[in-house]
């Protein structure tokens, strides 16, 4: 299996530069890259009127490349261009386009669009022309095809300083810019396909979230497994009437593989908790030392799914970390902290996880996402202050680690937006580090295995259905192992 990175626009162009410094010339690498275009609307398009948009840079090139070889498979092709080619490459390859070239103003027929305007490198707003054509197809994005990123998407950032095309596919070259994968570029490149232009490896600490990254350190259970060498991991519930986050995050650690999972609850919630509790275990604690003691023994605990934002959660999130367990952090014993963030930080290790949405993110790093260019600097940032994993929830959810290992889920699921789905990710989360799984990689594949089962129920699925369904897509990964 082969980590894919994501890279950014310096690191791109770098690699560019080596493969022609190794010997590969520029037109060849635009030839390849407007191959990789040509093969992925001809799979995904039937042949009709198609009008390839071209800038004056090397995205314009790759645009020329499009248009030639659109119209050698009998495609009906126009080109329409910003002006005359301004690099090398580029003009070779005008050169070699044999058709019309008409200047870019006004509207564009019905058909299908290649926007090879402006590549993931532009760092100013869309203006005139092309920002008016921006704004025309901005009702059809079905039929726009992004070479690169879509014009006016930032590859460094995904945020639009204007106008900006929204593509329903995009074409990139090698590696996924950071403006694939954040929002909003992630919504506005649609699809997207990462074309292999011989470039050759490139490592980089900001990977995409995915099976290559930790399906190899999974921890799968062997021949002489049993449940208390699987982990035992502990939840701490909440009060009485807010006991059914805690009920969630753990059957989703159990679900997941934890070999014995107990839920602590104080005296008041044990029957509300013991109506609905099977596999998952029940114990009382009357106060933080008594959490203290009862956590000493366990691999792993998750604290914060409703459990208050008192005095009491407090004291119990300081109690569990003088154990040895690893934490998974989430809601409540964030927010519990927001007065006195380095009070947390201070007792925090490397194993330990938290997990907060953009509102506890930010009530624990005040200012850090604002200042931050994009959220994976931001996380960067936090995991580094607080001195443990840092996942940022979202629809571009970011992981990132205290030693600057970073990467970015790319199968986020609109199905997820529903209570207590946060509860069951600190689950399964706290399920695979009770199993020994490095900490990092733990809070990656949670991340997308959470993913994976919202995309297997999709329309109506509650927080309750995600446990169930881990089960379907763990399958499928100890058969791709």
């Amino acid at each position: 299996m082969t980590v894919r990175p994501i890279l950014s626009v310096a690191e791109m162009a770098a690699a560019d530069r080596a493969a022609i410094a190794a010997g590969t010339p520029g037109v060849e690498l635009m030839e390849r890259a407007g191959l990789a275009v040509t093969e992925a609307v001809a799979q995904r398009f039937r042949p009709q009127p198609t009008f390839v948009l071209c800038g004056p840079g090397n995205n314009g090139g790759d645009g020329y490349v499009v248009a030639r070889l659109l119209k050698q498979r009998g495609w009906p092709v126009e080109v329409f261009s910003l002006g005359e080619p301004a690099t090398q490459d580029a003009q070779a390859m005008s050169a070699r386009w044999d058709g019309a070239t008409r200047p870019l103003n006004g509207a564009l027929g019905d058909g299908l669009v290649i926007d090879a305007l402006f590549g993931a490198g532009l760092t100013r707003p869309l203006e005139g022309a092309a920002a008016n054509a921006a704004s025309l197809l901005a009702s059809r994005p079905g039929s726009v095809v992004a070479v690169d990123t879509p014009s006016g998407v930032p590859g460094d950032t995904g945020k639009p300083l204007g106008p900006a095309f929204c593509a329903g596919l995009t074409v990139t070259f090698h590696a996924r810019k950071p403006g694939h994968v954040l929002e909003p570029g992630r919504s506005l490149c649609g699809e997207v396909v990462v074309a292999d232009i011989g470039l050759g490896a490139t490592p980089s600490t900001l990977t995409e979230n995915g099976p290559d990254l930790w399906l190899a350190r999974f921890p799968w259970p062997t021949a002489t497994s049993h449940k208390h060498a699987r982990g035992r991991l502990i939840v701490v519930s909440g009060e009485a009437w807010s006991t059914g986050a805690a009920r969630l995050a753990a059957r989703a650690g159990l679900r997941i593989g934890a070999g014995l999972v107990t839920i602590y609850a104080q005296e008041e919630a044990l029957a509300p908790n013991a109506a609905h509790l099977e596999a998952v275990m029940l114990k009382p604690f009357a106060n933080d030392l008594e959490l203290e003691q009862a956590a000493d023994q366990a691999d792993g605990a998750v604290i914060g799914p409703a459990a208050g934002v008192t005095e009491t959660t407090l004291l119990n999130v300081l109690a569990l970390a003088r154990t040895g367990a690893a934490l998974v952090l989430d809601a409540d014993a964030i927010t519990v902290f927001r007065d006195d963030p380095d009070e947390l930080f201070s007792v925090l290790d490397r194993d330990d996880v938290l997990t907060p949405h953009q509102g506890e993110f930010e009530r624990l790093f005040p200012g850090v996402l604002s200042a931050a260019p994009e959220r994976i600097a931001a996380a960067r940032k936090a995991a580094d202050k607080a001195g443990a994993v840092v996942l940022l929830k979202g629809a571009d959810t970011v992981i990132a680690a205290p030693d600057g290992r970073c990467a970015v889920n790319v199968n986020g699921s609109p199905w997820l937006a529903t209570a207590g789905s946060g509860d069951v990710l600190a689950g399964f989360i706290g399920g695979l580090v009770s199993q020994g799984m490095e900490s990092f990689e733990a809070a990656c594949a949670a991340a997308w295995i959470h993913a994976e089962a919202a995309e297997l129920h999709g329309p109506g699925l509650i927080s309750e259905d995600l446990p169930g369904l881990a089960p379907t897509v763990l399958r499928r990964l100890y058969d791709e192992r």
